[in-house]
């Protein structure tokens, strides 16, 4: 192919393609060639390619499947039973709890979580994921000799070394705009459903859903409160049908798995004073003038109690000197 003409290469390629190809042909030299060759021969690192039979069928339900896979760790979870879990990289407190939780409890009954290395649901969606047998794959917008974001260097090792890193990017390319909305097209195909953890209308978590759906895939969400607007994007995928999903066994009975064997997290059971507090305190970010009118207490009473029941990991507390109910 590299030999042909361009008139040649016209016939099956654009014209932009077909003298890219001719100019390539040319050159003597390939260093991004020879760098590509020493990463592959590195432990752990693989090159995918659609005659691969590790290639991941799930892939080819798209209409422009990667024609190669740059994966860093365990190619074979490409091809596990998998469920994606996305959401917001601006997360709350629960919603981070949400994530690691439910991709814990998928992780303990065998399910890889595929999500996408960003701040936010989808770091702790792969923490969840590293905790269980199923382990977690990181679809990732860049070239797999870069991080991105630097903050999740630590887990992007542990990915690796316990799951699996992927990209359809050559090595060197940086984070681009353009390259999460492609990301995100392989993380809605590689599971079997699709959850929303959080999400703000504006959220690139609802096009990794929308891709979804158009994908056959089952979507679900999770609600929040009304207030919230990191709740906004789950509440408007439901109203256009998705699931509401209230605990990991919701999607796990919606998509026909087999069940999880009871491992929700045990609740706690406040009693007295504190079980009246968390009663003022509701189920949405509240702040200290608005519980001293509810509940009547002093501030200092009030500040005392709060700081007992957030070390208790009851209650968590937002900024702008806001709280909220965890249990």
């Amino acid at each position: 192919m590299l030999g042909a003409s361009v008139s040649r290469l016209r016939e099956h390629v654009d014209i932009q393609v077909a003298e890219a190809l001719a100019s390539a042909a040319e050159r003597k030299d390939w260093p991004e060639l020879d760098a590509h060759v020493a990463w592959i021969s590195e432990p752990g690192n693989h090159l995918l390619t659609l005659a691969d039979e590790t290639y991941p069928r799930a892939l080819l339900d798209l209409p422009d499947a990667p024609a190669v896979l740059f994966v860093k760790g365990d190619p074979a979870l490409l091809s596990r039973s998998s469920l994606s879990v996305v959401g917001s990289r601006q997360a709350t407190p629960q919603g981070l709890e949400n994530a690691e939780a439910f991709s814990a409890n998928f992780s303990q009954s065998g399910y890889a979580i595929v999500s996408g290395l960003a701040a936010g649901i989808d770091a702790a969606a792969h923490r969840g994921g590293l905790s269980g047998t199923g382990s977690t794959v990181a679809v990732v917008g860049t070239g797999l000799d870069r991080v991105y974001p630097a903050s999740n260097r630590s887990l992007a090792h542990d990915i690796a070394v316990c799951g699996a890193l992927v990209s359809e990017f050559p090595l060197g390319f940086p984070p681009r705009a353009e390259h999460f909305p492609r990301r995100n097209r392989l993380i809605a195909a590689l599971g079997a459903g699709c959850l929303v953890v959080e999400a703000t209308l504006g959220s690139g978590s609802l096009i990794t859903a929308k891709q979804a759906a158009e994908l056959g895939r089952e979507v679900f969400a999770i609600p929040g409160s009304i207030h919230s607007p990191q709740s906004k994007g789950c509440h408007y995928l439901i109203k256009q049908g998705a699931k509401l999903a209230e605990s990991a066994q919701d999607i796990l009975e919606e998509l026909s798995l087999p069940s999880l064997p009871g491992l929700a997290a045990p609740q706690a059971n406040p009693q007295g004073e504190d079980s009246a507090l968390l009663e003022q305190l509701g189920w949405e970010p509240v702040d200290m003038d608005t519980l001293t009118g509810r509940t009547g207490k002093k501030v200092d009473e009030l500040a005392t109690s709060l700081l007992a029941l957030e070390l208790e990991g009851r209650i968590a507390s937002l900024p702008g000197g806001r709280y909220q109910r965890r249990v």
